[in-house]
């Protein structure tokens, strides 16, 4: 790796200016062999005297692990001298965090990346994680992004583009190679999707950027994606703004779990341009909030085992008949940029005017930066729980009744 070869080069220049000095000891004249044997000697020592000391100052002693309450797809391991080993465990990479100022450890194996300290140029696609960086005021290690400035709803991301200090690196499958490379991209944070362009992975370690991806949507509980701020908290160096964050979002949980549970279902969709209804597998995280929040969700036994994805689509007639029932319906806007009237929804699906909720107008819809603003999933739990116990909907903030 880079930064390994120019840490042996740094030795290798150290060891040639000993040599120059013990020479410039012997004089201007023409040495002895005696003093050439004893200055050879002596350079010798110092050469293993060095690279002893620099062996043991840079082997890896572990201090501790990060603790964490519902995240599983993630490690943070720490060592003595502030070096980060952070891993993502559903692709076991692993990622050597290496202090500013501090030599590279030797003996690693070939399969951790290195990253050095401070990071200042990452290249994020992983949208999800922006609010994560914002939370930690860490925005400004981020210098490509993944999407353009009118595609954010976080407004550091937008203000940060705006003002030219994060800048446009193209998107997951077809980066801008050569502007980050020129740039000095020290690490590039991918979403899932980069599976399916793994030439583009291949084409960045090429350039010596190592490549992350970012796992919080295989998190089962709510809050172990949220708990992903710990993650970032440690690559950024800002683990006590991350575990601030990470209280606030438990906090709310505490309290809407301390209240009512009514019991009542909902039903969160989504109408596809083809037609189809796309709802949330039961293992999904939605599914666990309405739980949560005190309410049912009303596939519960939805499952589509084998397809690693969160959604289902279903014909119109199979969603009528396991929802037509549902006390409330929520219509997930993050997709399509939503709705605003109940009319509006009705138009996209006509078979909805005879539902239960619709009737009794008990139908919502997302905001439509919800899936990028990750650090609100404890204010969505609050959201639910408010419409499923028919308390003051004017204090929702990432649902709104339809009318």
């Amino acid at each position: 790796m880079k930064t390994l070869r120019s840490g042996r080069n740094r030795r290798k220049w150290i060891y040639v200016l000993l040599l120059m000095g013990l020479l410039g000891l012997s004089g201007c004249g023409s040495p002895s062999s005696a003093s050439m044997d004893t200055s050879a000697e002596a350079t010798s020592e110092i050469t293993q005297a060095a690279e002893t000391t620099q062996e043991e100052r840079t082997e890896l002693v572990k201090t501790g692990s990060m603790e964490l309450q519902y995240a599983e797809n993630f490690a943070v391991d720490y060592y003595e001298d502030g070096y980060k080993m952070l891993t993502t465990l559903p692709d076991s990479k692993r990622y050597l965090l290496v202090p500013e100022g501090q030599p590279v450890p030797r003996g690693l194996d070939e399969d951790v990346s290195i990253l050095q300290e401070p990071l200042q140029n990452i290249y994020l696609v992983a949208s999800g994680a922006m609010d994560m960086f914002a939370s930690l005021d860490a925005v400004d290690q981020i210098r490509f992004s993944g999407q353009k400035q009118e595609n954010w709803y976080i407004q550091t991301a937008k203000d940060a583009m705006a003002a030219g200090d994060m800048i446009y690196a193209g998107k997951y499958s077809k980066p801008d190679y050569e502007l980050l490379v020129s740039e000095g991209c020290d690490l590039a944070i991918e979403n899932r999707m980069i599976t399916h362009s793994p030439e583009v992975v291949e084409m960045l370690q090429s350039f010596d950027i190592p490549v992350m991806i970012e796992y919080s949507s295989y998190e089962q509980h709510p809050l172990g994606k949220v708990e992903w701020v710990k993650f970032f908290g440690a690559l950024t160096g800002k683990e006590a703004e991350a575990e601030e964050a990470f209280a606030e979002q438990t906090e709310i949980l505490e309290e809407v779990e301390s209240g009512e549970k009514t019991g009542k279902t909902i039903a969160f969709f989504y109408v596809t341009s083809n037609g189809l209804i796309q709802v949330r597998q039961s293992t999904d995280y939605i599914p666990k909030l309405i739980e949560l929040a005190g309410g049912r969700y009303i596939f519960e036994d939805l499952e589509d085992s084998g397809s690693g994805r969160s959604t289902l689509n279903m014909q119109v007639e199979d969603f009528y008949a396991g929802a037509k029932d549902a006390d409330i319906l929520i219509y997930n806007s993050s997709i399509d940029g939503g709705v605003t009237t109940l009319d509006e929804l009705i138009g996209k699906c006509n078979i909805l005017k005879d539902f239960k909720a619709v009737q009794e107008g008990q139908v919502y819809c997302t905001t439509n930066d919800m899936y990028q603003q990750s650090m609100a999933i404890g204010y969505l739990l609050q959201d639910m729980h408010t419409v499923l116990t028919d308390d003051d909907t004017a204090k929702l903030r990432y649902l709104f009744l339809l009318q």
